[in-house]
Parts: C-alpha cells; structure tokens; sequence
C-alpha cells in the first residue's frame, strides 16, 4: 500500500529561516525520492527560476499518521543540484567529517514560549501574570498553561525514534523546554529541527503558535536559549577536564564570530541579566549560569566530561552552531603548538576570573 512521507526543510525567510513541509504519496517499496519546490514562495528563488531541489537526508516514523507512514528531512540543493546558499547542513557535514577522529557529541536545551492571540500562552489578556518564580519546573492550575502540548510533543517525539531526552516548564509563564541528545555534529541538527517541526504541528491543533524568539517579551523576563552541550572524545576521557578547559580557551578566541551566528535579536537576550552573560564579553566557570560557557559541577568533580554553551538563541540553526563548535574547538586541539610569546598578554577580567575558578576546583580533586 502506498505511504505518506512529509518532506521538511529550511526555508530562506530572513532574520530566523523557519520550516516548510508537503506530503508526497509513496508507492509501497520504495524510499522517499528526490523531490523539488517553488523557491519563490519561500525566498529561496526568484518567479523566473524557481525550482528548488528537496534531498532526504534523514527519515523517522511519522507519529501524527499512519505507522507505515515518515517523515523526510531535506537538504535543500539548486536545480544543478549543489547546496544552495540557505543549506547549511552541507557544511555542517564537510566540518564533521574533517574532525571525526575527535568525536564531537552534541545534547541542546530547547527552550521556545507558546503564544495565542498574541500574548504568551496563559497570560491574562491586560498585564502580566505573576513575576517569574514559580514556574520554573512548577506544577498545578494556571501556572504551567500548555502541559497537554508539551506532553503530545514528547510522546510524539518518542515514537518518531528522536533522541529526546527530557522536558521542562521554564522560567517564564508559557515558556518550556526539551532536550534532544546525546548525538553527532549532523544528527543533532536533523533530530532537532524535526523536533521542531513536530512541536509546531502538535500545537496547530490547539489553536497555539511556537515563538522561538530569543526575547519575546521585553522587559523583566527570562529569553529563550538553546544551551548546546558539547565534548569530544579528549574531554570524556580520562584527565578530560583540561581539555575541557582548552575547549573554553578556543571558545574565547572566536567570541564574535559565534556571537553573529547563534540567533537573531541575540544582543536583546544576552545582558548579563536573567541567566545570562553579556553578549560584549566572554567567560567560563563552573556551575556559573551566569557565564558564557558554564562547566557543570559534576564535570569538575569527575574531572571529564562537557561543557555547556549557554550563548546560543532558541532560535538557532543547529548545524551552524554544531559547525562552528567543531571547527573552533577541534580546530585548535589539532593546531600545532606555538612557542610563548616574549611578553604576556593579559587576559580579559571575566575571562581570568573564571579560568581561576575551573583551575581552583580542578587541582582540589
């Protein structure tokens, strides 16, 4: 019998790409096979050569339909079938295959806000609800609006075979998060971004939106994250804690570069306030959810294991902060070894400061 396969892909749509998708009806044997669209529909094409190219990359159950039916991740390709400019799993995939022999694991926090009638989900029509305090992992009444949703999404995601790892209310009133992990600098991408589209397609059915804005509501309140834990191999192993170290020094050698690439409206939500370091500067610490890269307790107890990212935007492309994490860390693990300068150059406060705490718990164990 034939089957359904929902093609989903990236879009073009400027400052944050979103997500498209169209079923095609699968004769019963066969793989899902390249496909195409109107690129102009989705600013990836102009009316006069519009054809745009859909190349499965990774395929799942649909747990929406039918159990023979799938859902179908796509690269996006031109009509010569090379990437095309919003296809940035491409080089997500030449990145992790130069650095494989590091293996580079990802785990991301999702955090996203549900909307209706434009306001958060469960605030009440005039004002705010009540400051932020005890929503964060709270449970009961009015409190956690959505629960039915996000309980939908993560049975969804279970049968679909992703990688999700756990849920949570957040800190913001209509505001939570899943996890998806523990997976390679290509899968995490794909596995998110299927995620993604799961959620946004579960809360259609409740007359909700998703906003995976990384401020959306100014003022007082808790942006949206997409935290990105990482490791190779080195920082698992044993004596792992220095290169985990090594991993948050190359972090700080590329600050704005990964800065302009983890999310739009990413200056709104990193300020120093609400969990956050400033966008302007960068540090690591341990436990230090007020830093840039936070390396977790048990981390340094153990002394190997990951770091937490905790710059990057809900609004993130996976594969580009996956790419950027790779090259930058694995990049400066393989670069040879310079000879000290002459003269000392001081480092940044922030930066010495929490170098002294991760060095500090790592020589008491």
């Amino acid at each position: 019998m034939p089957y359904q396969a929902e093609y989903i892909w990236i879009d073009g749509v400027e400052p944050t790409h979103g997500l498209r998708s169209k079923t095609k009806i699968v004769a019963d044997g066969k793989k899902p096979p390249v496909w195409g669209f109107d690129g102009s529909s989705t600013n990836q094409a102009t009316g006069s050569f519009s054809d745009c190219v859909l190349q499965p990359v990774f395929t799942c159950p649909d747990p929406l339909r039918g159990p023979n039916d799938v859902l179908v991740m796509c690269e996006v390709l031109n009509a010569d079938l090379t990437p095309h400019p919003t296809n940035t799993r491409a080089a997500a995939v030449a990145t992790a295959k130069q650095y494989a022999s590091f293996e580079p694991m990802f785990g991301i926090e999702q955090e996203y806000t549900f909307f209706q009638d434009g306001r958060p989900y469960g605030w009440p029509e005039v004002g705010f609800p009540a400051p932020q305090g005890p929503y964060y992992c709270g449970v009961g009444g009015a409190k956690q609006p959505g629960r039915e949703i996000v309980e939908a999404h993560t049975l969804a995601c279970m049968r679909a075979g992703l990688a999700i790892e756990g849920t949570n209310a957040e800190v913001m009133m209509g505001q939570w998060e899943f996890q998806i992990g523990v997976l390679g600098a290509v899968a995490i991408g794909d596995q998110l971004w299927v995620a993604r589209w799961l959620l946004q397609r579960i809360a259609e059915d409740y007359g909700v939106d998703v906003s995976f804005d990384a401020k959306p509501i100014k003022g007082d309140w808790n942006g949206a994250g997409a935290h990105t834990n990482f490791s190779t191999k080195q920082m698992r192993g044993p004596g792992g804690f220095d290169a985990i170290v090594a991993a948050c020094e190359a972090l700080g050698t590329r600050v704005l570069e990964h800065i302009d690439s983890y999310g739009a409206g990413i200056k709104d939500r990193l300020t120093g306030a609400h969990e956050t370091a400033p966008w302007s500067s960068f540090s690591y610490g341990v436990s230090d959810r007020g830093s840039s890269v936070r390396i977790p307790g048990a981390v340094a107890r153990d002394r190997r294991g990951y770091l937490e990212d905790r710059r990057p935007n809900a609004n993130v492309d996976p594969y580009v902060v996956s790419r950027l994490m790779v090259e930058t860390i694995c990049g400066a693990a393989r670069a040879p070894r310079r000879a000290p300068a002459a003269k000392a150059v001081k480092a940044p406060a922030a930066a010495t400061s929490t170098r002294a705490a991760a060095t500090k718990v790592a020589a008491r164990r």
